[in-house]
């Protein structure tokens, strides 16, 4: 966020330095202004009612969610700083 927020980078700058997907910035983003810090928790398999949500169908490659997880660790620490 604060490469976004208080750097000035762009959206396509930000997702290269971190080695991560543009749109995972902008939703990143869009999250974080509308809902704050708790817009960027995890909502996946916290449905209200048991039963209810959308199962995750297609398995990440190890490779993959690593770098996913290492890019949201670096965004955490970032925000955490602010």
């Amino acid at each position: 966020m604060d490469l976004y927020l208080k750097e000035g980078m762009g959206y396509k700058t930000v997702a290269k330095e971190l080695g991560i997907n543009e749109s995972m910035v902008r939703r990143w983003v869009k999250r974080y202004e509308q809902e704050g810090i708790q817009g960027l928790e995890e909502k996946r398999g916290k449905a209200k009612r048991p039963n209810k949500g959308r199962p995750r169908t297609r398995l990440e490659d190890p490779e993959t969610k690593i770098k996913r997880l290492e890019a949201e660790i670096e965004m955490l620490k970032k925000l955490l700083k602010m």
